[in-house]
């Protein structure tokens, strides 16, 4: 059993991470914007707060041994190409104030929920894909994923990005497939219940240090990496999975 933080708890992915936390019997600590209207699981300790405030991060890390993060942006709606509502670069500074907490903390370990596409699996995207996120509010997303992972490359901690594929609400279906892009075709979806277990295993068997896997649900067809058709059905997640993070602030 460790004790965690959790950034991004309220989000979709979030809850399921809170849930699966506390499942597994790990003490469990979420920074909150409004703890009143979080329905935790039992025995997960609520702290007001957000992550764009660094004196929040160091009230809610106190004692804790690792972090678990499910932050991302906000936008407008759940369309895909809606305004992004978060402040600019919100995910690279949480992340920020994250790893400056954790060093001051002497946390080491930190296990974060990312997107395909992003850091340096944006050079395996199609360019006719890359050019409409250029010009879209998907570029806001994309941004701030690409920001964090450069923060957490140039960081001496042991972290982790799960690089998520297009996220669904469906009920858990068994362990998740993962694999270093470019390495295997992945599948074209994963259920957040199940990147939420996956999150966890890599927390608890230490696997996937200073790495970023693609991580997707085993079962179903793959598809071709770079298949225009396939990419635009996986708009939701790429660089915009608004509101499966905290709420902005």
């Amino acid at each position: 059993m460790s004790h965690l933080l959790i950034l991004g708890g309220t989000g979709r992915t979030g809850i399921h991470v809170l849930n699966e936390a506390a499942q597994r019997g790990h003490r469990v600590r979420a920074l909150v914007r409004n703890p009143d209207a979080v329905q935790a699981p039992a025995g997960v300790e609520l702290i007001q707060g957000t992550p764009a405030h660094i004196d929040d991060i160091r009230k809610a890390a106190d004692g804790t041994e690792a972090v678990l993060s499910a932050l991302n942006n906000s936008r407008a709606s759940d369309n895909p190409w809606a305004k992004p509502v978060s402040p600019p670069m919100f995910m690279t500074d949480a992340t920020r104030n994250t790893l400056t907490v954790m060093k001051e903390e002497g946390i080491n370990r930190i296990v974060l929920t990312s997107t395909m596409g992003a850091g340096d699996d944006w050079a395996r995207l199609n360019p006719v894909f890359k050019a409409l996120i250029k010009v879209s509010n998907l570029k806001a997303g994309f941004d701030d994923h690409h920001g964090v992972d450069q923060l957490l490359r140039a960081s001496d901690v042991d972290w982790t990005l799960a690089r998520a594929v297009a996220l669904t609400d469906k009920p858990m279906s068994g362990s998740p497939r993962a694999a270093e892009a470019g390495t295997e075709k992945p599948g074209m979806r994963i259920n957040r219940a199940d990147l939420a277990r996956f999150l966890l295993d890599t927390l608890e068997q230490d696997t996937w240090t200073r790495k970023a896997p693609l991580v997707w649900n085993a079962r179903g067809m793959t598809r071709p990496m770079l298949h225009i058709p396939v990419m635009r059905n996986s708009f939701r997640t790429l660089g915009a999975p608004s509101i499966d993070g905290e709420p902005a602030p």
